[in-house]
């Protein structure tokens, strides 16, 4: 491929910081320009696309699975690419964010897998984002031990997980990296500089650069994930085909292009993931305009709901008719003190993952180390000696659009429990997110982006179809913030109780969080500590 001379460099517009020169050394700023270059347009009509279809949908559009591409479906000939080094056995797999002690943690942890991630689990702080990528390509060289103050030391152990990186999704910019005065994909940058120090060190130890890919809504996004990997691959000659992407399927649109998604990534394949917490954010956010979609309490919500059952035996079956690995939703429990409480939390999370196993799963996902022998236990049970349960075709399952939206049959109003439990985590966690961590532990849980944006438009659903009004949702959130403030002096409580007000109780849902709360707070606040 004959490429032109880049017209523009990338700009560093964040405070320098430790080692940072590290990560952000002129070719490695220049292979992100050849991908703006090559992407940011495309990136661009992906995002009107999505715009356009979210208002057809809220038009009353119907959603189905697509006419044009049921030639493909029916082929039962086409695979996807074999599991590749380090991938072939994912029963366990942790998350988390690439932050030095957890990722220590998270590598030692008996995992096979661990996914870093630039996405939910991070605050995209600038510090945060290259401190993350320092802390990857220290942890492949071997070179993350370190102890703390306290002296508590943090070594890896002889075998470590697989890494695996979650990029940010392409809604999201990097402004502290500029092209001709606009900010970088935020994709890019998280994929971009990863691949370009780590892609050859991860080969040469003999695996691969392997990725999570977030928030896709249709073929055409795996699309253009598709044509980064085969430049990528090919600017830094490394062979077509050496990268692995997993996808997430947590929007509803996606879940109706599955094989789709799968087909456009075939050679880089890595199968499937249910990201259930995403999965419900995103059918509240579509579909939370009309009565008929309304939820009850997330607590209430079970991965035994008819719609919630149709999504993940859809995504078993379509991953096993493809040759690829269907890999489980997330245990966010937190282990603690309280050893009743643990036991009736861990005695769930052995259930949900016995479901899992039994309906055709390869692995599945856990966000504490203390839950790895609870969920490999599980799939050992399953799985014995074998890697994983491709060979079980799931046939007995036909899957129909009308299942993947029976939402009404757990419809419920909210009680003022859930109510005040949504508006507490959604305020916590965005104070924590403001704060700089991506990942909180809250009342017992690991909570990330995911699970603050379904708190926020529970919120925003409930209030539009009257189960709930403006003064007592605002006599919660006085309660909550004068409750964080007491707790916590650190607390960011006004600014956090913006970007709840600014989300949950605007006339119009924002389709994320994100974007606005990172340049309003998150990048302007940064700006202002660096020029003061």
């Amino acid at each position: 491929m004959s490429l032109s001379p880049l017209t523009s460099s990338v700009r560093v517009l964040g405070a320098p910081g430790e080692r940072h020169e590290e990560i952000l050394t002129p070719a490695a700023l220049e292979f992100i320009g050849r991908l703006d270059a090559a992407f940011a347009g495309r990136r661009v009509e992906v995002l009107k696309e999505r715009r356009r279809r979210s208002g057809h949908l809220a038009g009353g559009t119907p959603l189905d699975f697509p006419l044009a591409t049921r030639a493909l479906r029916e082929d039962p000939h086409w695979r996807v690419a074999p599991p590749a080094p380090g991938l072939t056995d994912r029963r366990v797999e942790i998350t988390g964010p690439p932050e030095r002690r957890m990722a220590v943690n998270a590598l030692n942890s008996g995992a096979q897998v661990w996914m870093a991630d630039f996405e939910d689990a991070t605050a995209p702080t600038w510090d945060n984002v290259i401190g993350g990528q320092l802390n990857l390509l220290d942890a492949i060289e071997r070179r993350i031990d370190f102890t703390t103050p306290g002296g508590k030391e943090y070594r890896l152990g002889e075998r470590i997980a697989t890494i695996m990186v979650r990029p940010r999704g392409w809604h999201l910019t990097e402004e502290h990296l500029e092209i001709e005065g606009r900010p970088v994909s935020a994709s890019l940058v998280d994929f971009g500089l990863y691949f370009f120090h780590c892609a050859q060190r991860q080969i040469d130890a003999g695996y691969g650069p392997y990725f999570y890919l977030p928030k896709l809504e249709n073929r055409y996004e795996a699309r253009l994930w598709n044509d980064v990997f085969l430049l990528a691959q090919e600017l830094l000659g490394i062979p077509r085909g050496t990268v692995r992407a997993t996808v997430l399927i947590e929007t509803i649109t996606a879940a109706f292009e599955m094989e789709e998604i799968l087909h456009e990534l075939r050679e880089h394949s890595a199968g499937l993931n249910a990201g259930r917490w995403d999965y419900l954010f995103s059918l509240i956010k579509t579909f939370g305009h009309r009565t008929d979609f309304q939820l009850p309490d997330r607590a209430e919500v079970t991965m035994t709901a008819p719609f919630m059952r149709a999504y993940t035996e859809l995504l078993v079956r379509t991953c096993h008719k493809r040759g690829a690995h269907a890999i489980g939703g997330m245990a966010a429990h937190v282990p603690g003190r309280d050893a009743e409480a643990d036991a009736a939390a861990l005695a769930e999370v052995r259930l949900d993952k016995e479901r899992e196993a039994e309906d055709g799963f390869d692995g599945s996902w856990v966000a504490h180390p203390g839950l790895v022998p609870v969920c490999r236990a599980v799939f050992d049970q399953v799985l014995g000696e074998r890697p994983d349960q491709r060979d079980r075709a799931r046939e007995d399952v036909e899957v129909t659009a009308a299942d993947l939206l029976s939402v009404r049959r757990i419809g419920a109003p909210p009680s003022q429990d859930g109510v005040r439990s949504d508006i507490a985590v959604a305020l916590r966690y965005f104070d924590a997110w403001l704060r700089g961590s991506g990942a909180v532990a809250l009342y017992g849980l690991m909570e990330d982006a995911a699970t603050a944006e379904i708190a926020r438009v529970q919120i925003w659903q409930w209030l539009r179809h009257g189960h709930v009004d403006r003064p007592t949702v605002t006599a919660l959130l006085d309660a909550e913030c004068a409750a964080l403030a007491a707790g916590d002096p650190g607390a960011l409580v006004t600014e956090a109780r913006e970007v709840f007000t600014d989300t949950a109780l605007a006339a119009q849902l924002p389709a994320f969080f994100t974007p606005e709360a990172y340049t309003r707070h998150l990048v302007r606040r940064a700006a202002v500590r660096v020029n003061a």
